[in-house]
Parts: structure tokens; sequence; C-alpha cells
């Protein structure tokens, strides 16, 4: 059962009947792309899996396989001889074992399983044996034996009339006489037994290999960052506000060069137990590979990884920092947010006693008080350097009015408009020079360095104290730029742009309040209208952002409406009547005064006045950010399709409208909802040619279909909305209110939830490190990298909270790059790149060791007397230098001395700490007259193993 089901398996596969394909080119084992195919079988309950290896080659012609004779060797006996892909750096042990090209292994389906007793391995190689015969595949398969890790294979080739078995030994002390070529020699030419008499040559392939360890002299370049010289700014390659960068320890470990002679004959070299004529120096092809270290401990890496576990800390600020931050002793709930609502409701307290800058500085007090100066997790110098520079405008905030100072923090400069700027965008994280990015390195750099969770639960406190001050003193928040949140960025981000736009409106109200007292008067209300006008005029940009002129405002809503109230009743009612009659009600709205205009329209006239029509002062729809967005989103849809839901849907929506349309009846009175819809949507009012009953054409106009369905939105509103300029309006958006609940939403932000805020500010930081540091390299692999880091980080990051794996993944490819960029940098300075002279050895150097990082093995041109040879030639001499000699006993003692004797003429190099031999002959077995075919023995020999992998053919007619 056993053989029918590998029959069926090779069946499968499609590996019966001949074999064809071209001879193998040179070093198409490294360059080609290998394939494998897996199966499992059992034999009784053990189970095997089967793997069939190959080279992926293009399907050779037709013709081919007619010139093949009937007696031609299978293709994986040429493959033994073939020389051109003699040690390949990356390969199945048995290609490079014995040079195949194809083969099937069959091995325990568990790791741990292994096949130990002789008998069982017998019976497995009776039963391949079998199955090649029943199946004429000319494919070799090979049985695992042994532990796994021993790579122990035994195996079989069959075609017509040969067969060629595969032994092997392993063992982990050499016998003395076969570390030399001669006692190989002897070996082969045993285990062949050739019955000829002059033996036909046997062809050897060398190779040997040098391990270099100690780069004594050539350091690791980069010096840890000295820590407590922080503060003062630069130290180390260490800056506030930029990432760290390299790696601590040298990234390479080692090198390794291989000296091969690919093709010698029989005789022409001496190797023996007294002389060797194989001298590395002599040796025809160099070839060098470098082993990197594993996970190279890299700065940039380790402050990825350390912000990344604060993500999974479950803390709040209070309980890492031992107390809640703010207490105070007499009662037992004094939240500032309650101290706020006893603000914003009436209350007959009196005022004074109850501001909050008191009971802030009040909790700064008790902070002050509840933890020792020592106690703090940070220091103040670093403290204070950190809010300096945060906020760079404190700093002139002593020495400067206020005037000037909030003139200079209003926004950050116009961003630069290239690739790397607007990566915030795809990461959603935050632009390169605002305030939450660079919150976001200094918390990283905290953590890092300065006191871990509680350095960062420490900064925070101090920042979200300084957002309450600046809101209170009316300072704009610097370092954001101007506007409503902007949706392409972090939460965190849009939520301090919140407080700006907060700030920004109380700034200008209270700044109202001090310049127009006389606005109060019905007199000066006019001349508000003008100063509005004024305002925008002098600054365009600034038009939509408070020309609207909203000075007079106060903070109560309240306070305007209970002594305006019996006139706007008049208003009202002339409104009213202005709908029955537009004649009368135009008399009537003549006696109203115009108020809050901006500017007249310019083109348009009203339709029944014929007076020119005012723009109205309007005030501006309220920023939200994302999440205030959800909410109203799902609040909207919660309302269900019911008649009451649509209607409360529709006056939630319109409360901006509501707004507009008042603000127009107040500067323009007498007009009517046509006047407004010509204004405020052009598109709804059709106007068309008639001739009226005099034969005039006459352009004639009405509201659109939609605008004239009955009681719908635009007409209710029209009608409920009175005369009231946006300076007596209710606020559309009540900044007090919105930046208490930002505040309010700083304050509870554990630890954990702003790592995870500003994670995607530290991988754009990141990412950008990495780009900056490449470009001085140029390394085109790392190029690719850091594209599909892009990309992949782009989508990841673009979701609100994603997975923890694939930011690991994103981590992780990070870390990937920058280990790549210091083993560049590793190598440069020990090729001396840098130092060289001559511009193109520079270049060609440059090439060897961008090649070193990409390719598993590099050739070095020239061998040991080419540029990068005789740099790796000095290195080995200086290495070997430098231990100082060890006295005789020592010498004969370690375990190489007697490769030590035989090589003590060179000892520019060490003991070879690999050799590999290749020996091949084409030889009659097992009698005289059998046909001449294919020898091959492989030899390795390191300091703790040596194994010998031998292919014998044998005629299997004439024998």
């Amino acid at each position: 059962r056993f053989i029918s089901k590998i029959e069926e398996v090779l069946n499968d596969w499609k590996l019966i009947g001949v074999s064809s394909g071209k001879p193998l080119e040179k070093g198409i084992f490294t360059t080609g792309t290998w394939e494998e195919k897996s199966d499992e079988i059992s034999f009784a309950d053990f189970k095997f899996s089967v793997t069939h290896h190959y080279l992926v080659q293009e399907p050779s012609d037709k013709d081919g396989k007619e010139e093949l004779g009937e007696d031609a060797l299978p293709l994986p006996m040429q493959d033994l001889l073939c020389m051109n892909n003699d040690f390949p750096p990356r390969a199945h042990c048995l290609v490079r074992w014995y040079g195949l090209r194809e083969f099937v292994v069959i091995a325990p389906a568990a790791n741990n399983d292994a096949v130990v007793s002789e008998s069982k391995c017998n019976l497995l190689l009776s039963s391949i044996s079998i199955a090649l015969g029943n199946t004429g595949c000319q494919v070799p398969l090979f049985v695992q034996i042994h532990q796994k890790w021993r790579r122990m294979y035994v195996g079989e080739c069959q075609g017509p009339g040969v067969r060629t078995d595969f032994e092997m030994v392993h063992l982990r002390k050499v016998p003395s006489h076969y570390t030399h070529l001669s006692g190989l020699l002897d070996i082969f030419k045993t285990k062949i037994g050739c019955p000829l008499t002059p033996l036909p040559p046997v062809s050897m392939a060398i190779r040997l290999t040098y391990v270099l360890q100690d780069w004594q002299q050539y350091f690791w370049p980069q010096q840890p960052p000295d820590i407590d010289a922080l503060v003062g700014g630069e130290v180390g390659g260490l800056e506030f506000g930029k990432l760290p960068f390299g790696a601590c320890e040298d990234p390479i470990s080692e090198l390794h060069l291989a000296t091969t002679w690919p093709h010698l004959a029989e005789g022409i070299i001496v190797d023996n137990d007294v002389y060797s004529d194989l001298d590395p120096l002599q040796a025809p092809q160099w070839s060098v590979r470098v082993r990197k270290a594993d996970n190279p401990q890299c700065l940039l890496g380790d402050f990825l990884t350390e912000f990344f576990k604060l993500c999974r800390r479950k803390e709040s600020t209070d309980e890492i920092l031992g107390r809640p931050a703010f207490e105070e002793e007499g009662k037992e709930v004094a939240d500032i947010t309650h101290a706020l609502s006893k603000l914003t409701e009436p209350a007959p307290v009196p005022i004074p006693k109850l501001s909050v800058t008191n009971m802030v500085h009040s909790a700064k007090k008790k902070i002050r008080k509840h933890r020792g100066v020592d106690e703090s997790p940070l220091n103040n110098d670093v403290l204070n350097t950190i809010l300096l520079f945060l906020f760079p405008d404190a700093a002139d905030k002593l020495a400067d009015g206020l005037e000037n100072r909030a003139s200079t923090s209003a926004g950050s400069n116009p961003p630069p408009e290239n690739e790397d700027y607007n990566l915030f965008s795809q990461f959603k994280s935050a632009p390169s020079d605002s305030l939450t990015y660079k919150l976001a390195l200094c918390l990283c750099m905290i953590n890092f360095y300065h006191g871990g969770v509680k350095g960062v639960a420490h900064l925070w406190q101090e920042f979200v104290l300084e957002m309450r001050y600046r809101w209170e003193n009316n300072y704009l928040i610097p370092g954001l730029a101007n506007g409503s949140p902007d949706l392409r960025c972090c939460l965190l981000h849009q939520k301090l742009q919140m407080l700006n736009c907060c700030i920004e409106r109380k700034k200008a109200r209270d700044e109202g309040k001090r310049g127009s007292v006389s606005d109060r008067s019905p007199g000066g209300a006019s001349g508000d209208g003008a100063k509005g006008g004024d305002h925008s005029g002098d600054n365009p940009d600034k038009e939509k952002e408070f020309g609207k002129s909203w000075e007079s405002w106060s903070d109560s809503e309240e306070e305007y409406f209970e002594c305006l109230s019996d006139t706007e009743d008049l208003k009202g009612n002339g409104q009213e009547n202005g709908k029955k009659g537009a004649k009368e009600g135009s008399k009537e709205s003549v006696n109203l005064k115009p108020e809050g205009r901006l500017h007249p329209h310019g083109k348009l006239m009203l339709l029944h006045p014929g007076e020119p029509l005012y723009v109205p002062i309007t005030q501006e729809p309220a920023p939200m950010t994302e999440d205030l967005l959800e909410e109203q989103s799902e609040v909207l849809a919660k309302l269900g399709t019911s008649a009451e839901g649509a209607h409360l849907r529709a006056r939630m929506q319109s409360a901006c409208l509501l707004s507009d349309m008042e603000s127009f009846k107040a500067a323009n009175p007498g007009c009517c909802l046509e006047d407004f819809v010509r204004w405020y949507s052009p598109r709804d009012y059709i106007e068309e040619e008639v001739v009226d009953e005099k034969g005039n054409k006459v352009i004639k106009g009405e509201l659109s279909a939609r605008m004239k369905i009955p009681r719908n939105m635009w007409v209710e509103a029209w009608e409920t909305a009175k005369p009231v300029p946006a300076r007596r309006q209710k606020r559309l958006f009540d900044d007090t209110r919105e930046a208490e609940k930002v505040l309010h939403y700083l304050a509870v932000q554990k630890p954990a939830d702003l790592a995870r805020h500003l994670l995607p500010c530290i991988i754009h930081a990141a990412v950008l490190k990495v780009k900056d540091e490449e470009a001085l390299e140029d390394i085109s692999s790392v190029k690719k990298i850091i594209k599909q880091i892009i990309s992949h980080s782009s989508k990841v990051l673009r979701f609100p909270s994603p997975e923890d794996k694939k930011l690991e993944e994103i981590i992780a490819q990070i870390m990937s790059v920058e280990a790549i960029i210091a083993r560049a940098r590793s190598l440069k300075a020990k090729f001396g790149v840098e130092k060289c002279e001559n511009e193109e050895e520079k270049e060609d150097l440059q090439r060897f060791v961008n090649s070193l990082l990409e390719q598993p093995e590099v050739s070095v041109v020239g061998a040991g007397r080419g540029p990068a040879g005789s740099i790796i030639h000095k290195l080995f001499v200086n290495a070997q230098r430098v231990p100082a000699v060890p006295p005789l006993e020592e010498e004969l003692r370690r375990s190489g001395s007697q490769e030590e004797r035989r090589q003590g003429v060179q000892s520019e190099f060490p003991p070879p700490t690999g050799r590999e031999v290749i020996l091949r002959a084409s030889v009659p077995r097992p009698a005289p007259y059998s046909k001449a075919l294919p020898q091959r023995m492989y030899s390795v020999l390191t300091r703790e193993d040596f194994r010998l992998a031998g292919a014998f053919s044998a005629d299997t007619t004439f024998f």
C-alpha cells in the first residue's frame, strides 16, 4: 500500500518517464526560482510528508527529446558532473551536496518524529526502489533518516540500465587523516573500487571559508546618545522634536570570505598533513558574505516599540500620578467642570469667587502640595525645555505686549506643498510642523528617556493645564492651522483646532466688547454693520473667520432678549402684515431700521420696495470635529421616518438657515422670501421672459418647484424668522460650551488613549526620518520598502482603531529598514568608502557594499588583488595581529593545531572555518566492461561537523 501511495503521488505530479532539459547555466541555482509541492502519505499510522523540490525552467524544445539516444543518462546523473553551480550561496542542502535541479524528499511529517532503526531505513529504501522501478520515474527520491537537525538523507535515482545510490556519513569528530585533500581522495577511490588500472582522472573543486569576527579597529561608528545632556538641545544625534536613528551595536557581526579553486585536476595541487598549496591569496575566485546580527538594537525601533507598549497600559493619569489631579479638601465633588457649569448657568452666587483661573491656580497649588518637588516624574529643566519647544510663543509672552503676541501665534506658516509634508492626510496624523506632531515626538522621547509612563502622564497634565490657561486668557494655541478642524488629521489634532476656534471667537467677542461699548445703544447698532464691513476689508482671508462681526456679543445668550422682546414683537407683526399685502407691508417696514448690513449686493434689488439688496452679516456655521459629526449623524438617523421625526430633523438641520434668514430680514426691511432665495440659493429662483398685455417682453421670476411645496422647510423657517441681526441672535456655535467639552475630553485621556491618538504621528515621523536617512545612503531596495510601508500604513491607519497586529507589522517594517541602513553604514565604515580618493574605485566599492546588503554572496572582482580584495586582506591581517602570541603549549593544545602547523607560513589568515571539497569522476562500475558513469563525493568539514555525501552510480545491465 505504501509503495502504491508513493507511485500515486509521482503520477499526480507527472514525474514519470524520461526527464529532459538543457544543461545548467552558471549561477542558475542562485538566480533561478525554486518551487516545491507537498503531499502527505502514511505507512500504517506513521505519517510522512512527500515534497518535490524543483528549479523552474523554460520548457525545452521538442527536438531535444528525439536526439536523446536510448542510452542517454538521466538528467540528474548529468547534473552530478556539472561544474557551473558548485557552491550555491543559498540552496537546499541536497542541492549544495549533489548539484541536483530536482528531487523528491520523503520525511516524517511530525517535527519530532525520526526514522532511527536500520531495518526501518532499509524498508523505506526498498519501497522507493520498487516505486521508482514500477513508474520509470527518473527523478531522485530521498528518505530523511535520524533526527531532523542531522540532515541525513539516503536515496536513489534510476534510469534505463543505470542506478545511482546516494549515501551519507555524518560525524561530530573529524578523523585526522580526512582533514586534507589526499585523505579524501583515498576514500573516494576506495569507494568507487575502480577495476581499471590507470584510474580515470578525478576533477576537484575546493572552497575554504575564513571568518572575520573581531573588527576591533573598525569600532561601530555610532555612539549611544548622552541622555543627561539632552536638555541643552542637540547632543549625541538626539534633539527634541527629532527621532533618533541608527543601531547601538554593530549590525554586522561577521564577514565570511570564501576562497574557491573551481576546477583542479588531481595531482596539480598538494594538500596533505604536512604541507598545503592552498593559499587563499592565490585562489582564483573570492566571494564574500556578511552575517547580520540578529535583531540589532536600533534606536528608532526601540522608540517605536516602547511607545507602542503604552497603548496597552490601562491606568488613568490620576492613578499613575498617585492621586486625583484636582481635589479640594472641603468638598467631596469639586471638579473644574462643575465650577464652569456654575459659571455658565444663572445662579445666585457672586461670580468673581468662582472664576476658573482661581480654580486652576488652586488646583496647581494642590498638585504641587501633594507631590513634593523631588517626586515629580519630570525634572523642571526637562519640563521647561519641552514646554518652550511646544509653545515657542510662551517665551515672548512676558517680554511683548499681549497684542503683539496674539498676532504671531495665530497660525503656522503656510505648509510646504511637497509629498512628504502631505503624508499626514494619508496616515491621518498631523502636519509635521503642527503642535500635535511635536507633542507626539516629545511624549515618545519622555516615555523612552525620562520616566516612562509617569513622565508621559506628567507632561500631559501640564499640557492640559496650559490649554486651559490659554482658553481663559484668550491666547491662541501656536502650531495649528487656522479655520475649522481638519478632518484629515487625527482626532486629538481636531480637538486642539476646535479649542483654537473657540479661543478665536471668544477673543473677537471680548475685544469687540471692549472696543464698542456704544454699540449697545440702539443708535450705535447701524454703526456696527459699518464696522463689520471695515473689518473684513483690511483682512480678506479673515472675512470668513470673524469679519462677520459679532464684536458686541456677550457671554450670556439671554442678555438681549429680555429687553428687546416688545420691539421684536412689533417687528414680527410688521413682517406678518408684509405677507398680507406687499404695499401695506412696505410702508410698515420702512419704519424699521436696517441692521447688521455687510455691503450692498451690487446686482440685485429687492423685488417690492425696489431698494438695493444688502448682504447681511451672518454667523459662521459651527465647526465640527469628527466625533461630533458622527454623533450628530447618529442622532439624525435615530429620529426615524415618522412625520414628527422628519420635522425635528429639519429643525436641527435648519438652525443655520434660520439664523441667516433672521440676519437677512434685519439687513433688508420689507424683503420677502423670493429676495432671500435669490441671494442664498439663486438656482431656486427661475426667471423667464414673458410678453405682457402691452406686448413688451418682461422678465418674470418665480420660485422653483421645490420651494413651492406647501409647508416646506424654507417657507416655515421664513415665517418663524424675526429680523434679528447676527450679533443679537442666539449663538450657533456656543464656544464656551464647546471649549469646556474639549478641555474635559483632554483631561480624561489616559496615557494609553494618548498613545493611540498619537501613534499615527509617530509612524509618520519615523517614515520621514527613515526617508531622510535613506537619501544619504541611496539604497534602491530600501526605497521600495519605504513605498510599501507608506501604502500599508495609509490603509491601516485610515480606520479609527487599527488592530495591534497590523500596527506591529508596520513597526517591524520600519525597524527592518533602519537595520538595513545601519548595515550599509557599518560596511561603508569598514571598507573605507568615504576615505577612498580615486573616484572610480570609490564607486566600485560603493557598488560592492550595496550588493553585499542585497545579495546572499558577492564575488570579489580581481579576487585577492582587486580594490575590495586588498581591503578584505588588510582586515584579516589586522585582526590576526591583535591577539598576543600564545605560549607554545597552548598552541599545541588548540583543536586546529595540525591545521595551524600546515598553515604556519600564512599567518595572515586564520585557519579556515570551513573546508568544502567536491570530487568527481566518470568511471565504469561495478565491472571494467560496464558503462562509464558519473561518481561524485562532496565533503564539508567545520569545527564540529564532518560530512561526506556520495553519489555512486552503477550499471544494472552489465555487472
